[in-house]
């Protein structure tokens, strides 16, 4: 493999997503998200769009761009709290929203990424979120069942990457950014810096380059 394969511009990234796409991205609240590649999307004639995300980010902002847009036909996560377009949306019939408590909303992406297609979980048992879904007992408890969260396209903020596509994250903005790295048919990670292979320490590597398609350089300050 040519070492310098996966990197790419911001441009050149966006144009690998499809209008109709299922998009996850990365980030809780306006914290660890991969802005200019969201900027771009939001820039972009890219339209009926899924986004999975933990939220919306604010409204006008980030992530809420993609609403005011009218570039989201759909929405899947649960802290949406931060961004009240989401709710008026909703309530207008201009979306649709499927609510995942936050701990499954993060298992659900991890087994998207690691081959498991549903799992039993407790949250939501009892509530309109199990309306339909199957439920078992176990060891005396009700756990209702949750399917894995897949997605077209991932697109993640690291804080490092080296040319091969291996990631490095920069404490809390981790957040949901290594699991939806490989829940994923195409993953792009937006980096503050590439450096040569090897010059990463492996300890430190969470995503493996295998799970990355594309790296962008973030340059905006």
């Amino acid at each position: 493999m040519i070492l310098d394969e996966k990197t790419c511009t911001v441009a050149e990234a966006v144009a690998k997503i499809r209008s109709g796409d299922r998009i996850m991205v990365g980030g809780f609240g306006n914290s660890g998200y991969p802005e200019e590649l969201v900027d771009a999307v939001t820039e972009s004639a890219l339209k009926d769009l899924t986004i999975i995300s933990n939220d919306l980010g604010s409204p006008g902002i980030g992530l809420g761009r993609f609403l005011i847009n009218g570039q989201v036909k759909a929405l899947i996560g649960n802290y949406y709290n931060w961004n009240p377009d989401v709710a008026a949306a909703k309530n207008a019939g201009a979306i649709a929203v499927t609510l995942v408590p936050q701990g499954t909303f993060a298992e659900g992406i991890r087994a998207a990424g690691v081959g498991i297609p549903a799992f039993y979980a407790a949250a939501g048992v009892g509530t309109d979120l199990a309306a339909g879904k199957k439920t078992a007992q176990f060891d005396g408890r009700e756990y209702v069942l949750e399917r894995a969260i897949h997605a077209d396209v991932a697109l993640v903020r690291a804080y490092k990457a080296d040319r091969r596509g291996n990631l490095v994250y920069y404490k809390t903005a981790r957040n949901f950014n290594p699991l939806m790295a490989m829940a994923a048919r195409l993953t792009i990670a937006e980096v503050d810096e590439i450096v040569p292979v090897g010059e990463l320490d492996p300890e430190c590597i969470v995503t493996p380059h295998l799970f990355v398609d594309n790296v962008v350089l973030k340059v905006k300050p």
